[in-house]
């Protein structure tokens, strides 16, 4: 069998460059994956997923945002994304979007977003969903904890303190994901695997401050996502996945993704899969049992090709 081909290239929207991996299959694709990376990290970090997702026929597309890895242009400029930075990376994935069905327009098309990349993704859904065959989220969540008022705390130290600087807020809110865990870089909420929470803590493209307006943009997008208004744009036949570590705070380990998935189905989304993991946190795709984790993202594309 021919390895995968994995390439990059760059397109601008809104004058911004975007940065974007390709892994191509060997053989003409069965499908287009676009993965959806997170908050704070890069989409060089999938390229494992990627690689595999390619083995097995996918074409695989994983931009870096706005203010992330390559598209920031620079380590000073990670974390700014510019004006309305969150609706600027929807309109980056919906360009992106658009790209991929230009170059594989037979083919059924699939979006994969982790953690933040998971609320981007569900927003794209609701704006596009009837071009894509299928929603999966992964460290996903439906709710946060006193979204309003980070809200009006992040307005105002944007205020006081200037879209640029780095906001204090990003501490306050992942203050207590590390307690229940065994403290040594800090990160050890994101996987069991040490190794793979050090590659993490070591990555300077990983683990950076937002930026005050950012911070802003992105509390005002997830509570623009999770209007109801909102979610009802995404159709009923679209079928989503939904997975998560037992043990993720980001999903309240598990409770808000089996809430999320209670209201889309109540909604009418008749296809909504929920898979959570015994044991495992956050970042599922680097967890102890990754290889389970794959296979079953790999099976749940293939029964809907």
């Amino acid at each position: 069998m021919n390895a995968p081909d994995s390439s990059t290239f760059s397109f601008v929207n809104d004058g911004v460059q975007v940065v974007v991996d390709r892994v191509l299959p060997a053989e003409t694709p069965k499908a287009a994956v676009i993965v959806v990376h997170g908050m704070a990290e890069h989409a060089e970090r999938y390229a494992r997923f990627a690689t595999e997702l390619a083995a097995h026929g996918f074409a695989v597309y994983a931009p870096d945002h706005r203010g992330h890895g390559r598209t920031a242009g620079g380590s000073e400029l990670l974390g700014w994304a510019g004006d309305d930075g969150w609706n600027g990376v929807v309109r980056d994935l919906e360009r992106l979007l658009s790209i991929v069905r230009e170059r594989h327009p037979e083919v059924p098309l699939f979006l994969f977003g982790h953690s933040m990349g998971s609320m981007l993704a569900q927003r794209v859904a609701q704006l596009r969903g009837a071009e894509l065959s299928g929603l999966i989220l992964s460290g996903t969540t439906g709710s946060a904890p006193n979204l309003r008022a980070g809200i009006a705390a992040a307005a105002t130290v944007r205020a006081l303190r200037g879209d640029r600087a780095p906001s204090p807020l990003q501490r306050v809110m992942f203050a207590d994901f590390n307690k229940p865990f065994e403290r040594r870089t800090g990160f050890e909420w994101l996987s069991r695997d040490a190794t793979e929470v050090q590659k993490y803590a070591d990555d300077p493209r990983c683990g950076f401050t937002f930026s005050n307006r950012f911070m802003l943009d992105m509390l005002r997008g997830y509570a623009q996502t999770w209007k109801r208004a909102n979610e009802r744009r995404i159709p009923a036949g679209l079928p989503v996945l939904m997975f998560s570590g037992a043990r993720d705070p980001v999903g309240g380990g598990g409770k808000n993704v089996m809430a999320l998935a209670k209201r889309y189905r109540a909604l009418g989304l008749r296809d909504v899969q929920v898979v959570l993991y015994p044991d495992a946190r956050h970042e599922t795709l680097n967890e102890i049992n990754r290889a389970e984790v794959v296979r079953d993202v790999i099976a749940w594309l293939e029964a809907h090709v």
